[in-house]
């Protein structure tokens, strides 16, 4: 995403000298700033000139804020986010400014009404840059560093961002606990410490019932909350017992996060979207399903929203893409993946459509990671602070093609939720002949 160059987003509102004025004026001012770490806390700040003030500018204060050494300055980066729009900056943006843009941005990006736009607000975040590799991840000592990174992906655990099985989430759940309240605690005082905190705050929020509402209430106190419980104090027995010497708080931490990591998509930028349901019954009837799409360094992945599972996981390896844009009123923004299938025992090319108006920012940034990934595996080195957001390419210029040549390797299809479900999906099949 570029802020500050001419036609990558809409011009700001006109607001005449008043609105110059305010800019100017920030520019010697010193004001206060929140910058937000995933969770409830904050690191305030004062600045001085923050209408002008860039990201590189910022991320300077607040790693000395929260101690973060230097080794570690590509670990996280700023994002601006809302419930309707998640975006990372680049080092160069400028927040202030790029917060003038914001209504601009939710109606170019987001299906949102009217209303809902002009009530919208945007933070500034402080969170896991996308473009840094899982791999230099677990070799992070400082402690501080990494519980960073254990909150955010605590919060996205519990949240049903990541979708996982239940012996995944159970024992993250148990580590939590561990981490939260220490080791050793025998069963009375960790059954009480567990209801004290609810499990809410330690498994994900569609599994705990946490959602609210009389009918999650009573089905708190049936059966399937104590299940919940006891399997939860279990997972936390065995930890609390395993090893002769208790293990470290860092490692328990890189324990959480290295089992974060057998899920691919742990470090995505996350779009929304929609997909063409298959048609069922006597009508045919159809319609379209809400899904979250991941994107990282690593490939693509289509999620169920309501469900919390995989419908399609493909690395970058397996796929092709495009993006096409509305033709007339009415028509969408479309994310085209392209992937290889079979039917009847004939192998075919198959194509997922992806409805959302980020379509072109989720296409910019599959360009960006490939092109990562090209220079990476080429032994060449690319500029990695590319941020979130609207593709390089000339307006209507097609997104791209897939990596690699010849055929694609075949997905496997298994009952885990992080595996794809390509039976599920309504796809236009084609063979191609060449």
């Amino acid at each position: 995403m570029e802020g500050d160059e001419c036609g990558r987003f809409p011009p700001e509102p006109s607001e005449g000298k008043s609105q110059r004025g305010s800019v100017a004026s920030s520019v010697t001012r010193a004001q206060d700033v929140l910058v937000y770490l995933v969770g409830d806390s904050a690191v305030h700040l004062c600045v001085e000139g923050v209408g002008c003030v860039s990201v590189q500018e910022l991320g300077h204060s607040v790693r000395e804020a929260l101690h973060i050494p230097d080794s570690a300055m590509d670990v996280f980066a700023f994002w601006l986010c809302s419930p309707l729009l998640e975006l990372q900056l680049k080092p160069k943006h400028q927040p202030y400014k790029l917060c003038r843009q914001w209504q601009d941005l939710l109606y170019r990006f987001t299906e949102a009404s009217e209303e809902d736009i002009s009530q919208d607000e945007p933070s500034l975040q402080y969170r896991r840059n996308v473009f840094y590799p899982k791999s230099k991840e677990l070799q992070i000592e400082d402690e501080g560093v990494l519980r960073l990174l254990y909150d955010e992906a605590r919060v996205n655990i519990l949240a049903g961002r990541f979708p996982c099985d239940p012996e995944t989430w159970m024992g993250l759940g148990a580590l939590s606990f561990a981490l939260e309240l220490g080791i050793g605690l025998d069963d009375q005082k960790a059954t009480a410490a567990l209801r004290e905190k609810k499990l809410i705050s330690f498994l994900p929020v569609h599994v705990s019932g946490g959602g609210g509402g009389l009918f999650s209430t009573l089905r708190g106190k049936g059966g399937r909350q104590a299940g919940l419980e006891h399997n939860l104090l279990e997972e936390y027995r065995k930890i609390s017992t395993s090893g002769s010497t208790p293990l470290e708080p860092t490692q328990r931490l890189r324990q959480y996060l290295s089992t974060c990591h057998s899920l691919p998509y742990y470090g995505c930028a996350f779009f929304s979207g929609e997909i063409d349901k298959p048609a069922q019954g006597i009508l045919y009837r159809a319609g379209r399903k809400a899904v979250n799409v991941g994107i990282s360094l690593e490939g693509v992945y289509v999620m169920d929203v309501k469900e919390k599972h995989v419908l399609l996981g493909l690395r970058f390896s397996e796929l092709s893409w495009d993006h096409s844009y509305p033709e007339g009123e009415g028509d969408s923004h479309i994310l085209w993946l392209e992937f290889d299938g079979e039917e009847a025992g004939t192998p075919v090319n198959k194509l997922l459509k992806i409805y959302s108006k980020q379509a072109e920012l989720m296409s910019g940034l599959i360009e960006f990671c490939v092109e990562l990934r090209s220079a990476a595996e080429g032994g060449t080195t690319t500029e990695t602070d590319g941020a979130v957001g609207p593709s390089h390419q000339p307006a209507g210029q097609a997104g791209g093609s897939g990596e690699g040549n010849g055929r694609r390797g075949k997905l496997r299809r298994q009952n885990s939720v992080v595996c794809s479900r390509i039976h599920t999906l309504n796809t236009i099949s084609y063979v191609d002949n060449g």
